[in-house]
């Protein structure tokens, strides 16, 4: 196939810039001028004439939950702002429910709200059946009465480790779950299986290739990682696959030797992924100073410097790197010790210096701004968290928020920035992260012209480079991933409107009207 007539922005250093890409199968051949691969004629050679539009190389989002986003498509959506609002939708969906069925949705944020909602809220519009909702962070859970009952929670239930069961000034259960106590309900609603994930997985990965995504790293463990393998076997997988294993199942992955790096260019095993604390929005961050207005809360330190130490070297042994969730600058610091240490473990042992990432690093201390770098330690950061985050960082935090989502000091300290969208907590429309990079505005055009803290924007050039370079450097996919030259493989994106050219504000309007994952169109409106 000769793609010609573009403007194709190839994001590799030897052309940055062609007219004309050709493709034999599934890799790039040639890149050149329209001009220079005018010659190439081979019987059965498909021309596709790109009529000056533009082509990037193909998206990746470098942190996806993607059997959640796959099972959300069908949950009730209950971002809205009110609490009225998100009782109503359940309401509506309660009609449509057949009673003692479970009512499950996704999206809820209390700090959008004029309080927490309440198992008795629940109760009014849905009596006869449990409910069950995921905050937007995907760290708090919302049940009524019935869904309280289900989990066996009462008064006399204990918070379990690492978790907490909200309750009122009697003590009684409000229907507000943090952290590891969500698995108290989540326990007792019945599963999808692989099969069914499998099944459902072809809706998402459509709407992932309308957005320009051709590669994910999944964080949504070995279920998941099962119907991938599935809907491959099914000969339907289009998107390339990074699994991070969840830290439950690490001794089980040392114990049948997997490795990071196993597996082709379609599914490899990423990293050994493991929570250090909480987040933001339920203020369960662990922070090295009080949230603003709460002098007593500090946050959840899941795991100190020790605990994650042990789990590294552990992990190192067998070959895994790790990624470890890190919001609050507490956490974020007990992750880097643990992880200097761990980059001594390697040299000193001999061990190859894998590529560890920190997922999320949303606040540091000024102290620490430049120790990922100084450990080759991956950024794996979602730009479009910073806008929605704004006010409550601004609310919480204050002004520490100077040192918060701080793409350009990493950049500038010299780390690989990796950039997702942590779906289904946002979307993972690339294009409103690479707005949220480029401007850190909302859509609305808030908080001004500038941005929210302006000094850590970057342009577009940079974005893209983490969703291109960034994460196929963190799956170590580098030479054929992530870039348009002869060896890569063919995955791109055609584009109307070219992003380096376009009024900032249209940044987050850009949709593909083409993707190639493998040298085949996924999806093609031109």
């Amino acid at each position: 196939m000769i793609l010609r007539n573009g403007i194709i922005r190839t994001l590799d250093n030897l052309i940055p810039l062609a007219e004309s890409l050709a493709i034999d199968r599934d890799r790039v051949v040639a890149v050149g001028s329209d001009d220079e691969l005018a010659d190439i004629t081979v019987t059965g050679t498909v021309v596709v004439d790109l009529g000056g539009r533009i082509v990037l190389p193909g998206l990746t989002d470098a942190h996806i939950h993607l059997e959640k986003y796959t099972h959300n498509l069908n949950k009730v959506d209950v971002e809205v702002s009110s609490l009225q609002a998100c009782l109503e939708r359940v309401r509506q969906r309660v009609q449509e429910t057949e009673p003692g069925k479970w009512i499950l949705g996704h999206g809820w944020n209390q700090n959008q709200w004029e309080r927490f909602g309440t198992a008795v809220d629940l109760d009014s519009v849905s009596p006869n059946n449990p409910v069950y909702l995921t905050a937007k962070s995907l760290h708090a859970g919302w049940g009524n009465t019935l869904a309280l009952e289900r989990a066996g929670i009462t008064s006399s239930s204990s918070d379990p480790p690492g978790g907490k069961i909200q309750r009122d000034a009697s003590g009684a259960p409000t229907g507000i779950l943090l952290e590891e106590a969500m698995r108290l309900v989540s326990k007792v609603i019945p599963t999808p299986t692989a099969e069914s994930t499998c099944d459902a997985l072809p809706e998402a990965q459509a709407q992932l290739w309308r957005y320009g995504i051709t590669a994910v790293h999944d964080f949504d463990g070995s279920r998941c990682f099962r119907a991938i393998q599935l809907l491959r076997e099914r000969g339907q997988l289009g998107l390339r696959v990074v699994n991070n294993i969840l830290v439950d199942d690490l001794e089980h992955a040392l114990g049948i030797g997997l490795r990071t790096g196993y597996g082709d260019e379609w599914i490899r095993i990423g990293n050994i992924k493991v929570f250090a604390d909480g987040a933001l929005g339920t203020r369960t961050a662990a922070m090295l100073a009080p949230y603003e207005g709460d002098p007593d809360n500090t946050g959840m330190c899941l795991r100190d410097r020790e605990e994650l130490l042990e789990i590294f070297i552990r992990a190192a042994k067998g070959g895994l790197a790790m990624a470890v969730h890190a919001i609050g600058d507490l956490a974020n610091r007990n992750v880097l010790d643990a992880l200097a240490d761990l980059r001594s473990f390697e040299t000193d042992n001999y061990l190859t210096h894998l590529h560890h990432r920190i997922e999320h690093l949303q606040l540091l201390h000024p102290d620490d701004l430049s120790r990922p770098a100084e450990y080759d330690i991956i950024a794996s950061m979602q730009p479009i968290h910073a806008t929605s985050d704004m006010e409550m960082a601004d609310r919480y935090w204050g002004s520490r928020v100077k040192y918060a989502y701080a793409w350009r000091s990493q950049l500038q300290a010299g780390a690989t920035l990796a950039f997702g969208s942590d779906a289904p907590v946002e979307s993972p429309n690339p294009f409103l992260g690479l707005h949220a990079a480029v401007t850190r505005r909302r859509l609305d055009g808030s908080p001004g012209p500038v941005g929210w803290t302006p000094t850590e924007r970057l342009s577009v050039h940079e974005a893209l480079l983490g969703y291109t370079h960034g994460p196929a450097y963190a799956a170590g996919l580098s030479p054929i991933v992530g870039r348009l030259a002869i060896g890569s493989m063919a995955d791109l994106i055609v584009l109307e409107d070219d992003p380096y050219c376009c009024d900032e504000k249209a940044l987050a309007e850009i949709m593909p009207i083409g993707t190639m994952v493998g040298g085949t169109w996924r999806y093609r409106e031109f």
